[in-house]
């Protein structure tokens, strides 16, 4: 792989949006080549100390010119300047352009037609439904997170322990009047509420500039503005460095799959296919009725590749989570026969969306050590989180829908008939280990009729909430990162709308209370006993003590950390408390207790162990060992051994 290239230039201001250097030889090489990855430090509009500069890529364009506030929208008063070389730029310096001034590129097409399209490279655009770009002066934001960045690299270690709350800005507090708040509102109010509960991050739904809230940020039109609807750059900046000082990570969505068709964007720009394929049969992606990025154009991937460094850079992000990854990896993805162009070998698989993806991988990598690049990979493609140069994808976790699909379809099961159905709760563990997972209970689980977690469950009200405790902690002892969406902590009864904050009111009534305090101890364990987190992508730190108990529905597996300690899982799937239950162990001596879903914290009937267990020398499992324990109904226990070995 070619090295990124870090064009030359006089030094930028925090967010890239100072005097715009000059565009040399060796940037246009690198742009054109696909492996510019600073691009946003010449392209764009930029706010000089007289005026502004603006610099757009139209290379099918038979004229471009700058209209904005500065010149009363008059096509004819700014007219742009094409390079002489074949770089396909054009540039413009508008004297009396102010920062705060809204703009777009007026492109004259070869066919004759006018489009008014906004700036791919804006860092701020008009709050919708309005669609200009808007110019900026340097921010200035002086950030107070370097304890924070100097840890970073060891807090998201593949042996640390991740924990992820998912988030969507828009609905999870609003006003007392029912209106969003801005990032600057949200931001003390986020941080202490993820680090109160224990987690290591937030997950942001896309913060780029979409035109459509409904799409939840999936249909991005701008990919280096944080959306307007919330605030200013600068007030996202502030957003992630306070969430940074109170130690909680920020990931962002980020969708280089694909984009809408929205007249002002980056569909057809110059007037034909740019940003994506000439041939409809890859052009366009139906499952969103959007268009996909043109992945063997260099100038294309240069554009998505500045895009991720760009929020790593400007806005200190801590990983992106790449969205839709299968869309881009498979050539039929969502088409039907006829509607796909075969590879030259005559394959499905996309050959220049697998090299932009390992070159995403390898720039992130080299450009911003320890920053996490997690995938949304929805299928059995190999290697996703191998190294590039094993032949892998490069990511550093892959979410793990198999594990979500499997868990949800076992636990909304009655527990009378989960007996026929014990492989789907075992399966996801024959291939635990074959990448480094994320283990996520997402948005995607709570939308489009699904309902919420708690209103999945099976049963009454006590054994909704208790099925619910044993999901959560069945995931959070389950090798692989956890994420969890907002809501699901405190037993979200409605299903998710994005028009409403969640409902808060709940946590006044007790078991929404205990809920939540069984994913703040869950939390707590996990993060403190590294027998829960060092080995999750290490398959002898995992080993399942009774895996084929279909007839009890009951599961028991041991986590191991390199240092020697270890926990045992025992989980029960039906509401009938097991006495006497056998489970082999790997040591002698005694296994205390650590956390109990049925306890009545929890608002469980509070069955148990009474805090610690001696083992007893009966064999079973390869080992010399085992436990007599009393199961709780739908309950799960975690227990570390605090004996000496045998």
């Amino acid at each position: 792989m070619l090295p990124s290239f870090d064009p030359a230039g006089p030094a930028m201001d925090d967010d890239g949006r100072g005097p715009a250097p000059a565009i040399d030889d060796r940037d246009v090489r690198a742009f054109v080549e696909g492996r510019h990855c600073r691009l946003y430090r010449w392209l764009g509009g930029r706010v000089r100390e007289v005026g502004a500069r603006f610099a757009v890529w139209a290379p099918g364009a038979l004229s471009v010119s700058v209209i904005g506030d500065f010149n009363r929208w008059d096509v004819d008063a700014h007219p742009a300047r094409r390079r002489a070389d074949d770089s396909g730029i054009w540039e413009a310096d508008v004297g009396d352009a102010l920062a705060g001034q809204c703009y777009k590129y007026a492109i004259r097409t070869r066919d004759g037609r006018l489009l008014h399209k906004a700036d791919p490279f804006a860092v701020r655009a008009e709050p919708a439904p309005a669609t200009a770009s808007v110019l900026c002066a340097p921010d200035g934001h002086a950030w107070d997170d370097a304890r924070w960045m100097r840890e970073r690299a060891h807090r998201q270690r593949a042996d640390a322990p991740v924990c992820v709350y998912e988030v969507h800005l828009g609905s999870w507090r609003r006003d007392e009047h029912g209106e969003t708040l801005g990032y600057r509102a949200l931001a003390p109010l986020l941080a202490r509420y993820a680090a109160d509960l224990g987690f290591t991050h937030v997950e942001l739904l896309p913060v780029a500039e979409h035109p459509f809230y409904g799409s939840w940020g999936y249909q991005c039109t701008g990919y280096f503005a944080p959306t307007s609807r919330y605030g200013t750059a600068q007030d996202f900046k502030c957003f992630v460095d306070t969430l940074h000082q109170a130690g909680v990570g920020v990931i962002l969505d980020w969708v280089p799959s694909h984009f809408p068709a929205d007249a002002h964007g980056l569909a057809h720009f110059d007037g034909g296919a740019l940003f994506e394929p000439a041939d409809p049969r890859r052009a366009l992606q139906p499952e969103w009725n959007s268009s996909a990025f043109d992945y063997a154009r260099g100038e294309v991937r240069s554009f998505l590749l500045s895009s991720a460094a760009y929020w790593l850079d400007e806005f200190h992000a801590d990983g992106l989570r790449v969205d839709a990854v299968a869309s881009m990896l498979y050539l039929d993805y969502a088409r039907r026969d006829g509607e796909w162009l075969p590879n030259p070998g005559g394959g499905r698989e996309n050959l220049d969306a697998i090299a932009f993806l390992r070159e995403l991988t390898q720039t992130v990598g080299r450009e911003r050590p320890g920053a996490l690049v997690v995938a949304e990979e929805s299928t059995a493609w190999p290697g996703v989180t191998r190294p590039v140069p094993e032949g892998g994808l490069g990511f550093d976790l892959k979410w793990n829908m198999g594990w979500m699909h499997d868990t949800l379809t076992y636990l909304r099961e009655d527990p009378i008939h989960r007996r026929w159905h014990h492989r789907a709760l075992t399966f996801p563990l024959t291939y635990a280990f074959s990448e480094r997972f994320m283990l996520p209970l997402s948005h995607d689980e709570v939308v489009h009729g699904k309902g919420s977690l708690l209103g999945r469950m099976p049963g009454d009200d006590w054994q909704r909430f208790a099925n619910l405790r044993l999901l959560l902690g069945l995931q959070w002892a389950s090798p692989g990162k956890k994420l969890l969406f907002m809501g699901a902590e405190f037993g979200q009864r409605g299903e998710w709308d994005h028009d409403r904050a969640l409902d808060w009111r709940l946590l006044e009534h007790d078991a929404h209370r205990a809920l939540q305090r069984w994913v703040h101890d869950l939390n707590r364990l996990y993060r403190e006993e590294p027998a829960m987190h060092e080995s999750d992508s290490q398959a002898e730190g995992f080993e399942c003590v009774d895996g084929d108990d279909a007839e009890r529905s009951t599961l028991a597996f041991v986590r191991r950390a390199r240092g020697g300690s270890c926990v045992l899982v025992v989980a029960n799937f039906t509401p009938v408390p097991r006495d006497n239950h056998l489970v082999a162990v790997p040591r002698a001596g005694r296994w205390r207790e650590r956390l109990n879903s049925d306890a009545s914290t929890y608002g469980g009937s509070g069955l148990g162990n009474l805090g610690a267990v001696d083992s007893v020398p009966v064999a079973g499992r390869g080992h010399f060992q085992s436990l007599t324990l009393r199961l709780p109904p739908l309950g799960l226990l975690v227990l570390s051994h605090e004996g000496t070995p045998s």
